[in-house]
């Protein structure tokens, strides 16, 4: 595991996986809001992104949290392994409300400065339209992803725990 792409709806765990995983294997995490989003929630040139996500997969070892659709043909087939945090709507609902009561009007560690916590009705549907909009395209993906590629997939905390245990990460809360 050194090219490792860390995918999954809002809400289910990828940044708080994904640098753990880093700290363990001595893996620079990427995080791929810090890549995308500008200071004051501003988006960059669709091009722009996509030149800088190619940058970013383009070296030898890294962990990549991020979903963002549009550049998962670019990270996908560049990674050796694919963390899948498949959790159920209920769940990821839950933990972004937590993250929103933890860091309202603060900036998360996986966001660049000047991008405070918020909470807005379309981010709110796409995360309750995920497994409905989302999900399939993701499937459909990783049906085509390479015979050399592991794919690894964790459907709830508990298989993140048991996976933590495995990869010898141990922290005080697994869920």
């Amino acid at each position: 595991m050194n090219r490792i792409a860390v995918i999954g709806c809002s809400g289910s765990g990828k940044s708080t996986l994904s640098r753990q995983l880093g700290e363990r294997l001595n893996i620079p995490v990427i995080h791929l809001d810090r890549v995308f989003w500008q200071p004051g929630w501003v988006e960059p040139p669709r091009d722009e992104f996509a030149a800088s996500v190619c940058s970013a997969v383009a070296g030898e070892r890294w962990i990549l949290d991020g979903n963002f659709g549009n550049t998962q043909h670019i990270v996908l087939p560049a990674a050796d392994t694919i963390i899948w945090l498949d959790f159920p709507r209920r769940i990821c609902m839950g933990r972004i409300i937590k993250r929103l009561l933890t860091y309202f009007g603060r900036t998360r560690p996986d966001l660049p400065g000047g991008c405070p916590e918020k909470v807005d009705f379309v981010f709110l549907e796409y995360v309750w339209n995920f497994q409905n909009d989302t999900r399939p395209r993701i499937m459909s993906r990783l049906a085509q992803r390479r015979a050399d590629q592991t794919l690894v997939i964790l459907r709830n905390p508990a298989d993140v725990t048991r996976f933590r245990r495995e990869m010898g990460i141990f922290v005080r809360d697994d869920a």
